[in-house]
């Protein structure tokens, strides 16, 4: 064999270890969920965590292989694949909602496919850079199991492709069964108010917010980086999406809630960060938000406490890409490090109470 030949092998069988190896939270640059000290940062609203031996005693060898050590079944061997009975297809490890039958197509992969999730918040989107290939790895919200990736190559309305893995699913017939799994209702928000380190940090301690994410919207380039956003080359604003509980916490309350941690009259920056990137905007995804917001806005217009115009930019919601994973919960997690909520941007939103 080969000096090149052997090179290969010996790289194909270090990917294959480094994968096997990769489990939720261990996935290296991949995937950035430890903290510094070595302790796992579980990402935005995971709600379960067991150990692996927990899991071991809960699931079969396959589901345990594709949850918790983000393996992928064989194409076109999954229960799942050819499957076309209308109802909820849930999480196997956890039972929580993840995907809609109407939701569901035939992409000809070989693994289920859909265009979109109950609901954003039903599923983490993490980097994952395993096998040299640049991909988002799609897992379980509420355990954090791996379910497959995302990618933009779906049918409209959506244009996504959630490629998921039979193996991480379960089905509930339609009928009393799922419609009890989809009871709890969660809407969701977009804001952009300057550095989304501190806007995150203050809408995550309203009480009624379920969980929240950072990350790009209002832009052109899709998928873009923190790098490229700074650039303020692409047209996106740093902003937070808020998934919230409407019977414990109204949309009106929170779009005002908006207006008192922010200066709305300073175009493009919030105190020193400088940029479109650091706008003002509220992204509406119906028109009774667009309403809302608009009817907010005018009420803050109107009271006399901003001395200049108020600059806030209403606009229909647009694709959101999360962050990095290093931006979620970036204070909180500077806190359990040092104690301290100095995030460095300077502003109101960020770090102080």
């Amino acid at each position: 064999m080969s000096p090149k030949a052997v090179a290969l092998v010996v790289l194909a069988a270090g990917l294959a270890a480094w994968n096997f190896l990769a489990g939720p939270g261990r996935a290296g640059r991949a995937v950035s969920v430890r903290g510094e000290g070595g302790e796992e940062e579980r990402t935005m609203v995971a709600k379960i965590n067991r150990s692996n031996e927990e899991w071991r005693k809960i699931l079969t060898a396959d589901q345990f292989h594709v949850l918790r050590e983000r393996g992928t079944e064989p194409a076109f061997s999954g229960r799942f694949n050819d499957h076309h009975e209308p109802g909820l297809y849930v999480c196997a490890a956890c039972g929580s909602p993840l995907f809609r039958s109407q939701a569901k197509y035939d992409q000809g992969t070989g693994w289920p496919s859909f265009t979109a999730p109950v609901d954003r918040q039903a599923v983490l989107f993490l980097e994952d850079s395993s096998y040299l290939m640049n991909r988002i790895e799609v897992r379980c919200a509420t355990c954090g199991s791996h379910l497959g990736h995302v990618f933009d190559d779906g049918p409209a309305p959506t244009g996504q492709h959630y490629c998921v893995n039979s193996a991480a699913l379960d089905f509930k017939p339609a009928g009393a069964e799922a419609s009890a799994a989809l009871a709890t209702k969660t809407e969701t928000a977009v804001f952009a108010a300057g550095c989304f380190w501190g806007v995150e940090d203050k809408f995550g301690r309203v009480p009624g917010v379920l969980s929240t994410v950072v990350g790009y919207t209002g832009g052109t380039t899709a998928r873009p980086t923190y790098r490229q956003v700074c650039s303020d080359a692409t047209g996106h604003a740093e902003a937070v999406q808020v998934a919230f509980d409407p019977s414990r916490v109204s949309y009106e309350e929170l779009a005002r809630f908006f207006f008192s941690i922010h200066d709305p009259t300073q175009l493009d920056r919030q105190g020193p960060d400088v940029g479109r990137q650091y706008r003002s905007a509220i992204f509406t995804d119906s028109p009774a938000q667009a309403e809302a917001a608009r009817r907010i806005k005018a009420e803050m217009e109107a009271s006399g406490r901003f001395k200049r115009a108020v600059v806030t930019q209403i606009v229909p919601a647009s694709a959101f890409y999360p962050a990095e994973e290093y931006h979620q919960r970036y204070l909180e997690k500077l806190r359990r490090r040092t104690g301290s909520s100095s995030g460095g941007c300077g502003t109101d939103t960020c770090g102080r109470s």
